[in-house]
């Protein structure tokens, strides 16, 4: 969430570094000349508006590391891909909180209700290989827990 966070501020002329003690001049409505890292002014309207897609965001990368998160609970010890993914009320739930997601970054009023702005497609993508990862990390530990039960890594980390 955060990486995708500080993705879009970056792209948007914001670099981490010039962020350190922004906050207060940030949050200012009397500030509509704040100056980025390439020396562009905003207004407040404006960053909030940043701000806002940023949590947007922030949002959607948590539903697409939720999609590994619910597949690698699917099993305890078996590997999904001799489990297989028959579910098909685990299906139908992430198909509907991707098309939730979507929904709600893309719904025209959302910026008004819920301060949620639409996203580029390529803000969607950062947290892909944060969900890959926790999928190749849980199907490397149940390996082991199945070549090796009882040992170091099952007392760790077997719940």
């Amino acid at each position: 969430g955060f990486f995708v966070y500080f993705v879009i501020l970056c792209e948007n002329g914001f670099w981490p570094s010039h962020l350190l003690g922004l906050r207060r001049a940030w949050d200012s409505q009397a500030v509509n000349d704040l100056e980025d890292s390439y020396g562009q002014e905003w207004t407040y309207h404006d960053r909030k508006i940043l701000e806002y897609t940023c949590h947007t965001a922030f949002f959607v990368s948590i539903v697409i590391v939720q999609w590994a998160d619910l597949i690698i609970c699917k099993t305890r010890k078996n590997s999904v891909f001799t489990q297989g993914m028959k579910n098909w009320f685990m299906n139908f739930g992430l198909v509907f909180e991707t098309l939730l997601a979507v929904f709600l970054s893309y719904c025209p009023g959302m910026d008004k209700g819920l301060r949620m702005y639409p996203l580029y497609f390529n803000w969607w993508l950062p947290a892909i290989p944060f969900s890959i990862l926790i999928f190749c990390y849980d199907e490397t530990r149940k390996f082991f827990l199945r070549r090796n039960p009882g040992g170091w890594i099952e007392q760790e980390t077997y719940y």
